[in-house]
């Protein structure tokens, strides 16, 4: 029943169709991907654990791209870039590790989503792209939600210093995003996933040794193919689902992550967001739709 009614659909429908669905599977991978980093936290130190979930991700993608493109993957028009967006990646990925250890799945996943409200401002200072006043409007919304999503002082304790990680979240990743932006029309995506998940191999294994402790437990070695498999495929079929449908088709979907998170945080942890951080997961997750909806307004 559900092909036939697959194959009834025009080419451009069913196009669309394989590239939401690609995407809201590699959301549901990543979700997999935060859930395997927070169970490893727990029982190795952070080093190890970057460690293992680059190596993991950096060998999945090269089983993957390097058979079909050999050495021309390694190919790059500026390396400057993608080295700075792999620095980039790497802080962002530091500092999602302890906002993942710190607070519910659901809660990091909606900051995280908050992203692209950030680079739209962070294009137009350091792009001169025009920003509308609607998208200030919503950055500012946006930006009130991730603070009543994390909430300095919670439960009456304060987070200390542990607020400040998802400050550094979003600076690093909308750096991260707004290179890969730019990367994308100068690179194939398959040069920066190399670049990517490599170098920060490179940076950690000199530091991994001060901190190496011996894996004696087989969940370890499972959770860290799962970070690989996870991440390395996840990032596949995302570029995957953009070959099949536009970004306007596919970022809406992309806030399915949040749900996601939202299932594994309670099966896996025992973790639900309460009022507060529900209203704001909320927020973010419209503000981000409306996001959507005037990139697709503008460009009518």
């Amino acid at each position: 029943m559900l092909s036939r009614w697959f194959a009834s659909l025009s080419p451009s429908a069913q196009s669309a169709i394989r590239g939401v669905s690609l995407a809201v599977i590699a959301c549901a991978l990543f979700a997999m991907l935060d859930s395997a980093t927070k169970f490893t936290g727990t029982l190795l130190p952070m080093l190890m654990v970057l460690w293992l979930r680059f190596l993991a991700q950096a060998g999945v993608t090269s089983l993957v791209v390097l058979p079909r493109h050999g050495l021309l993957a390694l190919k790059t028009k500026h390396i400057k870039f993608q080295l700075l967006r792999s620095v980039a990646g790497f802080c962002t990925t530091i500092c999602a590790f302890f906002c993942i250890q710190s607070m519910p799945l659901a809660n990091f996943t909606a900051i995280w989503s908050a992203a692209p409200l950030f680079i739209v401002v962070a294009s137009a200072m350091i792009f001169k792209e025009r920003v509308s006043p609607a998208r200030w409007l919503l950055l500012a919304v946006g930006l009130l939600a991730v603070i009543a999503i994390v909430r300095p002082e919670s439960d009456g304790h304060s987070l200390g210093w542990a607020a400040l990680w998802p400050v550094g979240l979003l600076i690093c990743g909308t750096t991260y995003q707004v290179l890969g932006s730019r990367l994308a029309r100068l690179d194939p995506p398959t040069t920066t996933q190399i670049y990517t998940t490599w170098l920060p191999v490179l940076l950690v294994t000199p530091l991994v040794g001060l901190v190496w402790q011996p894996i004696d437990q087989w969940q370890i070695l499972a959770a860290a193919a799962v970070m690989g498999l996870c991440s390395g495929i996840g990032h596949l079929l995302l570029l995957q689902a953009y070959t099949h449908a536009t970004p306007a088709t596919v970022s809406p979907f992309l806030y399915t992550q949040i749900g996601f998170a939202m299932l594994m945080g309670w099966l896996f942890f025992g973790q639900k967001p309460d009022a507060i951080s529900l209203a704001g997961i909320t927020v973010v997750l419209l503000s981000g739709l409306a996001g959507v909806w005037l990139s697709i307004r503008e460009k009518r």
